[in-house]
């Protein structure tokens, strides 16, 4: 049986995968495009998930979550990026996330770390910062779909197909889907 922060950890990395599944369906020119109806461009949330990340996560049991060298206005400024940028800029803040999460066991989870100057256990900051990035993965998820339009390639059971998925369910565990996504 998995630990908690195992747990966490998978659903983490699974809405990573997710967010990159649909990121791979675009162009570079649909990265900076806002969604239709207006909102931030995919570009801009991933910018922001980033940063977000780095900044919560470097030093996360021993200083603030929100870093004096973090500039949260700057994430939603428009811009024009290429895939290979927005990676890697992806990935330096799911680099912070990850190194943390491999050095925290169970026994962290009572610990207390701060957040914008508010103290908070180890294990509501995680649910909180995986509630954070599921939601933002979301918006990057359905502006993806709606930026592609019949083109797009579901990252999920595909409409009309819940019924054949329900007798015989497969990749429901983080490792699972992540490879599923990954083959698609």
């Amino acid at each position: 049986m998995a630990s908690v922060v195992e747990s966490i950890t998978g659903e983490f990395k699974r809405y990573k995968a997710l967010a990159e599944a649909a990121l791979a369906q675009l162009n570079d020119d649909q990265l900076a495009a806002p969604p239709p109806g207006g909102g931030n461009s995919i570009a801009t949330i991933c910018w922001h998930i980033a940063g977000n990340l780095r900044s919560r996560f470097t030093d996360f049991l021993t200083a603030d979550g929100e870093k004096p060298w973090r500039n949260r206005e700057e994430e939603f400024a428009a811009r024009p990026v290429t895939m290979r940028e927005l990676l890697t800029h992806w990935e330096a803040g799911w680099k912070e996330l990850h190194d943390t999460l491999a050095h925290l066991s169970d026994a962290d989870l009572t610990r207390s770390v701060t957040i914008r100057g508010q103290a908070h256990r180890v294990d509501e900051a995680l649910l909180r910062a995986l509630a954070h990035i599921s939601y933002h993965v979301g918006q990057v998820v359905y502006a993806a779909k709606a930026l592609r339009g019949a083109a797009w390639k579901y990252l999920s059971i595909p409409p009309g197909q819940s019924v054949a998925f329900n007798t015989a369910p497969s990749g429901q565990r983080p490792d699972e889907q992540i490879a599923r996504l990954r083959a698609t």
